[in-house]
């Protein structure tokens, strides 16, 4: 039965589960941490071997977080169609969420020089995580109606938001005053926030996966699995050739999220790199947009009421494009903090609206919600990979973030024209 509210609690508890994963190990404190454990020893260099090749370390970790999201664009969509064809889609969202979180826990072993293993777990918590919200998100339809999505879409942000600062307050006190805990380091407490990450994500997990439902539309299991994933592969895509509106949403989605997310996973080395901001100014930075996230989502949520889901969100990329331009001129601290405001506010609108507007182009009573919701994941990671590349390839190749924001502003454009082209109200 739809919109039980013991399960729709339980769903967004994921999002309180797993979003620590976002803040502190690709927004807060790990980013911070890489450049710093990631050197040539005993040189103290920056520039490191890495397979063969001379990098810098902030962009091996751009490319680290682009290979994570490649890995996912490739492996997920096969298997969502095997969740779908064999009714195990809960089975496949705990492997994933148990991947992720004990990466992080390996994370707790990376010390000075220890780049390779930094450089690997991290990059599978980036898979962990990302292959749990595919599943994670393609229980939406099947739990709520669809005149719920966008409140519960937001509502699990939320959690997640609120969820991920708690934590994050609790590693901050280790990393910034590590006297409190008997004098530990602080690389010491950089790592047990690392830890703690893990087992968070771990134990909260088991309130979403004790009150979902198991799938039941389980195909009749007749030869291979991987096989009859790619007929389920097929079979979807097939659908979503018929479905114009939606196909044009997940081009606008590809583009202004890829700048979005971006933004969100490489800011915190813009201000540590670009503006020479310590690293107690960077983690204000990160819990600013975390708190006013929290807001931004719920205020998109009921414009979209009146106005409708992609005139909401092309108010939203309009936004991100003023932030973009106005990042290219800031130099201070108190600048960099507005800045940090504005994305925050947006990020929150941008992240609810994408995933319940999708959900409400999707065929009703279909079944096949984790395949659909992976070619949703597709655009997001590919994005994403190609996003924090070139991110990564501009700042190599012209020694300036602030040229990538300039690249990033265009990519933004582009989505905002796309979507002014779907119709705003329910159409689909």
């Amino acid at each position: 039965m739809k919109n039980n509210p013991k399960v729709l609690t339980a769903w967004t508890m994921y999002d309180w589960a797993n979003s620590v994963h976002s803040l502190t190990i690709t927004s807060a404190i790990f980013p911070i941490y890489f450049p710093v454990a990631a050197v040539m020893m005993p040189s103290k260099s920056t520039t490191l071997d890495f397979l063969g090749f001379q990098l810098e370390n902030t962009v091996i970790y751009s490319y680290a977080v682009s290979l994570g999201f490649l890995l996912l664009a490739f492996s997920v969509p096969l298997v969502s169609a095997i969740s779908d064809y064999t009714g195990k889609k809960k089975v496949f969202m705990r492997m994933y969420c148990f991947l992720g979180a004990i990466s992080c826990m390996i994370l707790y072993f990376f010390k000075e020089g220890n780049y390779y293993l930094g450089t690997f777990a991290f990059l599978f918590s980036i898979v962990g995580w990302g292959g749990s919200i595919v599943f994670y998100n393609s229980y939406m339809p099947e739990i709520a109606t669809e005149d719920k999505y966008d409140s519960l879409s937001a509502k699990g942000f939320t959690m997640g938001y609120i969820g991920s600062v708690i934590l994050l307050i609790q590693n901050l006190t280790m990393v910034l005053k590590p006297e409190w805990y008997g004098g530990i380091t602080g690389g010491e407490a950089s790592r047990i926030s690392f830890l703690t990450v893990g087992i968070w994500w771990i134990v909260f997990a088991q309130i979403p996966f004790h009150y979902l439902p198991e799938t039941q539309n389980a195909q009749k299991q007749t030869g291979n699995w991987i096989f009859n994933g790619f007929k389920e592969l097929k079979k979807v895509f097939g659908e979503l050739q018929k479905l114009k509106t939606t196909k044009k949403f997940l081009s606008a989605f590809f583009f202004y999220n890829m700048a979005a997310q971006t933004v969100m996973y490489l800011g915190a080395l813009f201000g540590g790199q670009e503006l020479n901001l310590p690293s107690d100014a960077l983690i204000i930075t990160i819990l600013l947009i975390q708190l006013v996230a929290i807001p931004g989502a719920y205020i998109f949520s009921k414009i979209s009421e009146k106005v409708g889901n992609t005139k909401s969100l092309s108010y939203i990329v309009i936004i991100w494009i003023v932030i973009c331009i106005a990042g290219y001129f800031v130099y201070s601290r108190n600048e960099f903090y507005i800045l940090a405001t504005g994305i925050g506010f947006v990020m929150g609108g941008i992240q609810s609206l994408s995933r319940s507007t999708y959900a409400k182009m999707l065929p009703e009573n279909t079944h096949d919600t984790a395949s659909y919701f992976s070619f949703y994941d597709v655009c997001d990671r590919l994005s994403t990979v190609i996003g924090t590349f070139m991110f990564g390839l501009v700042n190599q190749l012209t020694g300036s973030m602030r040229m990538s924001l300039l690249f990033l502003t265009a990519i933004f454009a582009i989505g905002f024209i796309i979507l002014s082209q779907i119709p705003s109200k329910k159409v689909y």
